[in-house]
């Protein structure tokens, strides 16, 4: 029996449900890996080597060689877990954060100083289904 999950009514969000946590899993052990210098020299020496030593899909390996954290999360990654390639590339969260958005780093921290995104456009489906049919009338 399938859980209702009304969360994914919300456009462009992914949320770390347990679902997201049974797939990620190797993914995120391996991020988790990173804490440790010696697995992080490991990495740096031969990205690929490395992950092959984990039961990763090729589309989460893939994700974690383009830095594509947008595909890391679509593929079970938490971005808790996925600020580890981050430390370990010597970038902050802030930059990967832009570079979820594709936005350099300053427009990002212009872009949350002034106060963040603007609801209009990122509200849930049904909220945006709901305010057509108010206008429509």
């Amino acid at each position: 029996m399938a859980l209702a999950k009304p969360y994914l009514d919300v456009p462009g969000t992914t949320i770390f449900d347990a679902e997201q946590s049974r797939k990620g899993y190797h993914l995120n052990q391996f991020c988790m890996s990173l804490m440790k210098a010696a697995n992080r020299e490991r990495f740096k020496a031969d990205e690929r080597a490395y992950l092959d030593e984990w039961a990763m899909t090729e589309e989460q390996k893939q994700g974690v060689l383009t830095r594509d954290l947008n595909r890391c999360i679509a593929a079970g990654g938490n971005i808790y877990f996925l600020a580890k390639i981050g430390a370990t590339d010597g970038k902050s969260f802030q930059y990967m954060a832009a570079s979820m958005t594709g936005m350099t780093q300053d427009e990002y921290a212009a872009m949350m100083l002034a106060g963040g995104r603007s609801v209009e456009g990122n509200r849930s489906r049904s909220e945006q289904a709901a305010d057509q049919k108010v206008q429509g009338n």
